[in-house]
């Protein structure tokens, strides 16, 4: 008996529920509205609504990991406080959201009645509405107007042109743009001093170049190269992301530049061979050539048969000979500059 009782006062002890890791975005996801970073102008529309309480139906429209969906929970947060969870209906694009969900659950919800602070409306939040059916957004239209007086509406997309006329009338449209390697550099050094990371400046470097202006992608991986490698240089950054290297790429630009063109064919060669599809190879190409140091007629054609490229493998046709006639366009581009 003795025996067992020691045996469980040496078991080790069950890790409490906050030690295993929650995703840095929700774990950092700001809570108010002034902690959202970027985009300041749409940022300050949305701090003036949740002061004042009379919040309009809204479209928030922008790319993703820009902070549509945050910004409108944390104004919810701000504007409803403990009656949240009465006074907010969420759905996104996981959610059965066709003509019975609209005219069932949202009517429902609109109808209820609920105790919320003076001033202050039930929101409906319907994150990536550009999902939504036509059918559905019609049915939305007249469910707007006859809860006006409860009910406000917030929907976030990424295109608000795929949101049909009427409801665009109905909102106040909020335009969400990419952020800036600045805005994304201040947060990502916020969470690496909060979880104590090992890192090196041209790791940081390496993330936001791999973000390209989203959020949500570089703190997702940030946190995969700290978990994979617990040290974030740009070596391990690219082993995570899978990314063509920038540095590669720019060493076939250079080569295009200074007239090596069978160097810059068979550095293209081995990173079509390495596996990465042409979309990343080309996007990578057009990032690359829009930061390269070289005289603006040059960059502007280089740019302009990059995006005819682009268009052309959109369109299915990536064949490792569309990125070899790029390479001569660029060839081309030079001869004509030289001329």
């Amino acid at each position: 008996m003795a025996a067992s009782s020691s045996a469980a006062a040496s078991a080790p002890a069950p890790a409490p529920a906050d030690t295993y890791n929650i995703p840095w975005v929700e774990k950092y996801r700001p809570s108010r509205v002034a902690d959202v970073v970027g985009n300041s102008d749409a940022v300050s529309r949305l701090e003036v609504i949740a002061r004042d309480g009379n919040m309009p139906n809204l479209i928030l429209s922008g790319p993703p990991g820009t902070g549509k969906t945050t910004s409108i929970l944390a104004l919810a947060h701000e504007m409803l406080g403990p009656s949240y969870r009465e006074g907010v209906l969420e759905l996104n694009a996981s959610d059965d959201r066709g003509l019975d969900v609209v005219r069932n659950k949202i009517k429902m919800f609109a109808q209820k009645k609920v105790t919320l602070p003076p001033g202050r409306h039930k929101i409906v939040i319907l994150d990536e509405a550009d999902s939504m059916t036509t059918g559905a957004q019609q049915a939305l239209r007249r469910t707007m107007e006859i809860y006006s007086n409860t009910t406000r509406f917030a929907l976030a997309c990424n295109t608000s042109s795929k949101i049909i006329e009427p409801i665009q009338s109905r909102c106040a449209i909020v335009r969400f743009s990419r952020l800036s390697d600045q805005e994304i550099l201040g947060r990502l050094m916020v969470v690496v001093a909060a979880e104590k990371v090992p890192y090196v400046p041209e790791g940081l470097e390496a993330i936001i170049f791999t973000a390209d202006g989203d959020m949500r992608q570089a703190l997702n991986n940030l946190q995969a190269t700290v978990s994979g490698f617990r040290f974030v240089n740009q070596e391990n950054v690219f082993k995570v992301c899978d990314q063509p290297h920038p540095l590669h790429v720019k060493n076939i630009v250079k080569n295009v530049l200074d007239g090596k063109f069978d160097e810059a064919c068979s550095g293209l060669k081995q990173l079509y061979d390495l596996g990465y599809s042409p979309t990343d190879i080309i996007t990578t190409l057009f990032r690359v050539v829009k930061n390269y140091d070289m005289a603006e007629y040059l960059k502007l054609e280089f740019l302009k048969e990059t995006g005819f490229a682009h268009m052309r493998i959109c369109d299915g046709v990536g064949s490792f000979l569309q990125l070899s006639g790029l390479l001569a366009k660029y060839a081309l581009a030079r001869e004509t500059a030289k001329a």
